[in-house]
């Protein structure tokens, strides 16, 4: 299998005002046309800004609380931020929309028995949402930079009876993935779960580290209009009216954790479905944009293809994150961040290396 080299790291300086490093649970990164690039967590309320300040060193950082440009479930809790692209002048970002199993502590038997017999739904995981991007800042609504004339305005994806939204309604009646959710399967467990977010123009990709059925993991496709100021809704892209396209894609067993846009093609971080340790991979979907209906791709036809493995470290290191990113007359090698960093990629409290990786 094609082996992953190494072409440099990037240390992303963070300044240390959070209660917890941030650098601990990078789940998203994104890349702004200034420059700028943007990370998120799956621990936190916010998005996280950060300009170059030296080659290859991240600093200045600025944080910006997600409730303040749209309107969260619940305005103090925590998103699961999983996937994040800049596209249009926007910034968008996408939460697991997955239910979990509580945690055993260890400490009282009967109270960790009635934890493993617990899943619960956090509703601000069930976000999927723009926010306009000009320069530096983020706005809740303000002039396109091009266009003074068009405004442009912060938005989410439309909620329902305040515990869902409109996706995940359509998606439950669908004969492939309705069944995982109407069940409310935890994510880990094979569960509908939301680890991707890769935008161009309209289409918006999203993808899912589960449900994996008989190996084939799923790519979903939507498009999205502004109905009111703040609310977005799907649209109809298929043939017979449907709101969602599927893309079925064998990655060996593995679900997808992030996607990144290369080209036409599209690049999938694939890993382990389950809560289970596993090397990572790193696919292309050649001409990625370009299905017009539902999509079966295996690797047999070329079309899809294994890019490279990335470096395996048991208990850390599970990589999240992708963006393209120049480096040393590569111009489109690839960022990976990671959650649980090993201890060698942290330096000092507040400050992480990611890594960077050379594209064929």
């Amino acid at each position: 299998m094609p082996e992953s080299f190494l072409l440099s790291r990037v240390l992303i300086r963070f300044n240390g005002k959070a209660d917890e490093p941030l650098g601990q649970d990078l789940s998203a990164a994104a890349f702004t046309p200034d420059g700028s690039l943007w990370v998120g967590s799956d621990e936190t309320r916010t998005l996280e800004r950060l300009s170059p300040i030296e080659p290859y060193i991240f600093g200045d950082h600025q944080q910006f609380f997600v409730k303040n440009f749209i309107d969260l479930f619940n305005q103090e809790g925590e998103i699961d931020i999983e996937g994040m692209d800049y596209a249009n002048n926007y910034l968008w970002i996408i939460g697991s929309h997955s239910t979990k199993r509580k945690k055993v502590k260890g400490k009282d038997l009967e109270k960790d028995l009635d934890k493993l017999a617990t899943v619960e739904r956090e509703l601000n995981r069930y976000v999927l949402a723009r926010i306009p991007v000009v320069g530096k800042e983020l706005f809740k609504v303000c002039s396109h930079p091009d266009n003074p004339d068009k405004k442009m305005t912060a938005g989410c994806l439309q909620k329902i009876d305040d515990n869902t939204n409109v996706l995940m309604e359509a998606l439950k009646e669908d004969r492939h993935i309705g069944h995982f959710i109407t069940s409310s399967i935890p994510s880990k467990e094979n569960g509908f779960d939301i680890e991707g977010l890769a935008v161009r123009g309209d289409k918006i990709f999203i993808g899912l580290r589960g449900p994996v059925l008989r190996g084939w993991a799923l790519i979903l496709e939507i498009e999205v209009e502004e109905t009111e100021p703040g609310i977005l809704t799907l649209k109809k892209i298929g043939k017979e009216g449907e709101q969602y396209k599927k893309h079925f894609l064998n990655l060996n067993g593995l679900g997808v954790r992030e996607l990144c846009l290369d080209g036409e093609d599209l690049l999938i971080l694939a890993g382990p479905t389950m809560d289970l340790e596993g090397a990572l991979r790193v696919f292309r979907l050649k001409n990625g944009l370009d299905h017009p209906e539902n999509s079966i791709s295996g690797q047999e036809e070329g079309d899809l293809e294994v890019v490279l493995d990335l470096p395996f470290r048991f208990g850390s290191d599970h990589a999240e994150g992708l963006a393209l990113f120049p480096c040393l007359g590569q111009q489109n090698s690839l960022m990976v961040v990671y959650d649980s960093p090993d201890e060698n990629r942290i330096l000092e409290s507040h400050s992480i290396f990611a890594d960077v990786f050379r594209l064929k």
